[in-house]
């Protein structure tokens, strides 16, 4: 249970008062620009000498007041023409919907006639695009090139992704953005954390700074109760290692202040989590599901997708919350996650679309589901889970008695020709095989159904971007992987909730010959590799440069000198102490993703560890791309070096146990592209 402190703000809006102070300083630049021009006009037409004999004071001092005023004058046309130029807002009609990207937002407006997309992200298999875009949606407008426009400023928020957006009716219209991260195209993260707030009338962005905030973060979820913003969870990314968040805060768009909600030790309370739902009701604010990463100590990461559901009761004035569970009722959609709920304003419903299901079958094998049914959730009461299934047309033909009457005659014919073909007995097998009946010819046919709405349906997908307008859902976009390449949809679809008939596609979006540049990415690695291997033949003769002390490395072709009894036992005793020391749940994160495993070869290392060493890159060099991937290689392929004796010592070791190239490369298999939190492959399972 937690109690609100101190009294209830005021019921003026701050962003009003803003407003209005700027209105004031222009009206001011105005009245001073009038008082000059008066001023002026009766010097000229006063005459000559001391005709300015009211003025009060010395004509010296005269002089500098006017001088005083001409300046004051100026700063303030010069401020005006600056704030006008900073906040000036472009618009523009745009082809079509946003380009192809993820992890943005797709809010209904507070005025309930149009659709807002802000920002979001693109990843082509070898870069990662982020963007600021303002794109609004008219879905009165019959042609798609009418339908969409896009917002551009000078005074609005960085690109970005995973932020969160909410609307409020306050002052015509307002949307509220916070938090996100900014990553380069290199996928180096940067947190933002300051709450932006959009004008839907004016199209104007203003940065809302306070000194209590919450902090950076990602994934997190808000929503609107009353005039109160509620944030919940989310995730902090360093890197290395993923920080979940279970923190709740209340922002007063009245008084423009944040305050977090206290919980006792002893309170129940929906644990760390990010990508959950997060939807407004009478009484409060429902949360459901979500996703999380555990970590234990000498076992890689494992994600866990989360199926609970919790209700946050807030009382009318906000002062007091508090979490209970709910029970799960109803037809519930199975466990997943990326498949965050869109309200249903009109029905107090969320509607649930997509989502994965990720099952580890083994230690090397992740196995991912994808869905693209529907679910509703009947937010008063104790919540109840639907199923939101598209309605067949019936089809058209005979009704009534007379119908189930030649229904029931043609049933009878059937079996008759039936009891007759028994009856041929053996010539009417042969005669089966040589033509198959009628009827089994023509089965197939009458299944393909063209009026059957299953085939609007779009495709499979988690992470895609709902809104609800009035009674009618839309879909954009979202992610749909196909082994190791991950798809970026900006498809765009529409179904009526209050007939569930059929969707509309909008925009139509087809995978095959979709843009995807791993292959090209790994024969730039494969050409850092080669170049790296062919200096260091040139350079090396022998030295072994980061090796082991006692071992020697020659260049390539040339064999190496035979070691003692003495260093052989010395490199078996290393060997034989860092296979341990590759199993110990007691080293850190930095010293696991630096270190190449038993049975790693330096392609599998280097795959496996490539964002680390690009951080490392772009902590020492100003280099950017292919540049900052090949010295990011080189950092890998010196500390590749510098463990490869041991490894080779590890792998006799393991041949001497019988073991096989299967079973000494499993180690390094298990651990992955994505080991650590690290890599594509888990960039959106955050």
């Amino acid at each position: 249970m937690a109690k609100k402190s101190g009294k209830k703000g005021a019921d003026d809006s701050k962003l009003a008062a803003k407003a209005a102070k700027k209105a004031k300083a222009a009206k001011a630049a105005e009245r001073l620009r009038d008082k000059e021009a008066k001023k002026q006009k009766g010097a000229s037409g006063g005459g000559g000498g001391d005709g300015g004999g009211k003025r009060k004071g010395k004509g010296k001092g005269g002089k500098g007041d006017d001088e005083d005023e001409e300046d004051l004058e100026a700063v303030l046309a010069q401020f005006q023409a600056e704030w006008e130029e900073q906040h000036a807002v472009t618009e523009e009609l745009s082809a079509g919907p946003p380009s192809r990207r993820a992890n943005g937002t797709l809010t209904t407006c507070p005025s309930g006639n149009y659709l807002w997309q802000i920002g979001g992200d693109y990843f082509d298999g070898s870069k990662l695009y982020t963007y600021p875009d303002v794109y609004r949606f008219d879905p009165s407008k019959s042609s798609s090139a009418e339908a969409w426009r896009i917002y551009r400023s000078k005074n609005a928020p960085a690109p970005r992704s995973a932020h969160q957006v909410v609307a409020s009716p306050i002052g015509g219209g307002r949307l509220w953005l916070f938090g996100g991260e900014f990553a380069s195209q290199n996928q180096t993260n940067f947190h933002h954390f300051h709450l932006w707030v959009f004008d839907v009338n004016t199209h104007e962005w203003e940065r809302i700074d306070t000194k209590l905030r919450p902090s950076a973060r990602s994934g997190h979820r808000m929503a609107m109760f009353k005039h109160y913003i509620v944030l919940f969870g989310g995730f902090h990314d360093l890197g290395v290692r993923t920080t979940y968040l279970d923190d709740l805060w209340l922002f007063d768009t009245l008084e423009f202040k944040w305050r977090q909600i206290e919980f006792s030790p002893l309170d129940k309370r929906p644990s760390a989590r990010s990508g959950f739902s997060f939807l407004p009701c009478a009484e409060g604010v429902v949360l459901h599901g979500g996703f999380c990463k555990t970590y234990e100590k000498g076992k890689r990461a494992k994600a866990q997708a989360l199926d609970d559901t919790w209700m946050l009761k807030i009382d009318p004035e906000a002062t007091t919350f508090k979490w209970e569970k709910r029970k799960k009722v109803g037809y519930a959609p199975s466990l997943r996650s990326g498949c965050t709920m869109a309200l249903w304003a009109n029905k107090a419903i969320g509607v649930l679309f997509g989502g994965v299901t990720d099952e580890d079958r083994d230690e090397e094998t992740l196995e991912s589901v994808f869905h693209k049914d529907m679910f509703g959730y009947q937010l008063s009461g104790a919540g109840r889970w639907v199923s939101l299934n598209l309605k067949k047309p019936k089809k058209k033909g005979p009704g009534g008695r007379r119908g189930k009457k030649a229904k029931a005659q043609s049933v009878a014919m059937q079996e008759e020709r039936e009891e007759e073909d028994a009856e041929d007995g053996q010539e009417a097998e042969e005669d089966a095989d040589k033509e198959p009946p009628v009827e089994e010819q023509q089965h197939p046919e009458e299944e393909e159904d063209e009026d059957d709405p299953l085939k609007t349906t779009p495709l499979e997908r988690y992470n895609p971007m709902l809104a609800i307008l009035r009674n009618t859902l839309y879909i954009y976009g979202g992610i749909f992987e196909s082994g190791s390449r991950e798809y970026t949809l900006d498809d765009f679809h529409s179904l009526a909730l209050d007939k569930l008939d059929r969707f509309t596609c909008l925009r139509e979006c087809k995978i095959e010959g979709m843009e995807w540049n791993e292959e090209d990415e790994e024969e730039d690695d494969e050409d850092d590799q080669s170049s790296s291997s062919s200096g260091e033949e040139e350079g090396e003769e022998g030295e072994g440069e980061g090796a082991e002390e006692g071992v020697e490395q020659d260049g390539e072709g040339e064999t190496k000198p035979e070691l003692s009894q003495a260093q052989k036992d010395d490199l078996r005793a290393r060997a034989t102490a860092f296979m341990g020391v590759s199993k110990d749940s007691r080293r850190s994160a930095e010293d696991a993703l630096s270190t190449p495993l038993p049975g790693e070869t330096l392609r599998v290392f280097y795959d496996r560890t490539r964002e680390y060493w690009a951080g490392k890159a772009h902590e020492l060099t100003a280099h950017r791309g292919k540049e900052l991937r090949r010295d990011g290689f080189q950092m890998a392929e010196e500390r590749y070096e510098a463990y490869k004796p041991l490894l080779e010592e590890i792998e006799r070791i393991q041949a001497e146990a019988g073991l096989d190239a299967e079973e000494m490369g499993r180690g390094a298999r298990a651990a992955g592209p994505g080991a650590g939190g690290l890599g594509t492959e888990s960039r959106n399972r955050r």
